[in-house]
């Protein structure tokens, strides 16, 4: 082999390796590379593609399959080599078919999956032996997952409690029956034993739980209704949900509302769920042309409703200030208790920033 081309060889070989340095953002923080010649690769996700798919573009197909993961960032991770099929690299216009084998690999191990504890104070408002209610704050993620590893409710209960209990296919969500979103507040459900998770989660399955929410939605809302339809992933955005009326593209859902406070722009309202789908709420509210207010990922940080002065504009960009989240917060939540069979009531009162954005809107039509 001549000097040049050797020289030529050893050059591609160096470029191929940094390509690798654009990671597949979706499932794990961006991670330095070594820029050295040779470079293992660590499976990250495996993907059997199902007898009965139809054939779909690969970055398609997996913006379904992968928690937060873009269109850019799949077809990024596709061009820079971390994208396989049956073991070998594809472009972005590759066409899965059933039975494919899709793998995602990366120049680090994956992250350890185990919970770790950590002494994270939890507003605890009922706990006996089978059971604790949690008053959790806007803020805080429930459980372990992508760009939150640490800092979680489950990550609190890993330190707080020896040994929580899973559901089966709830891996990394120790004592969880149910959830909430990282920025909504309120009452959350925790078990402490095998029994007790079967009880309460049946008690979910057949919508005897009874939960009530309270919301600040854009909008004035006349009467008190009920929303309901299949709730699914967005077409346009796979972070968000619609609402279809096609059983096969969601989960069936109903929220019902009540009107509390009509507060001229907003409507101070409560919501009381029979099913309990992500982001039910907010995008039922959405769905309906009433969002929560300063909900940005469906639509709520904009000025909806009201005038078009600029002494208003400063006033909703004040509340948005004081309430800088969703303006959603569990408020109540009653079960019977697996062990005595009686049935619990609890209620939480809206935290400080909630209260503080409310107080704000009723000044100002008071004194409007």
């Amino acid at each position: 082999m001549s000097k040049d081309k050797a020289v030529f060889l050893k050059t591609a070989i160096i470029e191929k390796i940094l390509k690798l340095k654009v990671y597949f953002c979706a499932m794990e923080n961006v991670v330095g590379l070594q820029e050295s010649e040779e470079q293992e690769l660590y499976e990250h996700l495996k993907i059997i593609v199902d007898k009965g798919q139809s054939l779909l573009r690969i970055d398609k197909f997996l913006m379904v399959r992968v928690e937060n993961a873009s269109r850019n960032r799949i077809q990024n991770a596709i061009d820079a080599g971390n994208v396989l099929v049956n073991q070998k690299q594809i472009k972005a216009s590759y066409k899965v078919k059933p039975f494919d084998e899709i793998s995602i690999v990366l120049p680090h191990p994956p992250r350890d999956t185990e919970v770790y504890p950590e002494d994270i104070p939890l507003d605890i408002i009922y706990e006996d032996s089978d059971l604790l209610v949690v008053n959790k704050v806007a803020g805080m993620v429930v459980h372990p997952g992508f760009n939150n590893y640490t800092g979680t409710l489950v990550n609190a209960l890993a330190f707080h409690f020896e040994q929580l209990p899973q559901l089966p296919g709830n891996d990394g969500r120790p004592g969880l029956v149910h959830r909430i979103d990282k920025d909504t507040s309120g009452l959350l459900l925790i078990s402490k034993n095998e029994k007790s998770i079967t009880h309460l989660a049946r008690q979910f399955f057949d919508h005897s739980i009874t939960r009530k929410y309270i919301a600040l939605v854009w909008g004035d809302i006349e009467n008190d209704g009920t929303v309901n339809g299949y709730i699914g992933r967005s077409v346009k955005d796979r972070r968000v949900m619609d609402i279809y009326d096609d059983e096969e593209k969601g989960k069936w859902s109903v929220t019902h509302y009540k009107v509390l406070k009509r507060l001229g722009y907003v409507t101070l309202i409560s919501c009381e769920l029979e099913t309990g789908r992500t982001h039910q709420i907010r995008a039922h509210m959405q769905h309906i042309g009433h969002p929560l207010f300063n909900d940005a990922m469906y639509g709520g940080d904009k000025i909806l409703k009201g005038t078009t002065f600029n002494k208003y504009k400063q006033f909703v960009d004040n509340c948005f200030e004081l309430l800088p989240r969703q303006a959603l917060h569990a408020q109540s939540l009653g079960f019977i208790h697996p062990t005595t069979k009686e049935y619990m009531y609890f209620e939480s009162p809206l935290p400080p920033d909630f209260k503080a954005g409310l107080t704000k809107w009723e000044n100002y039509i008071a004194t409007s």
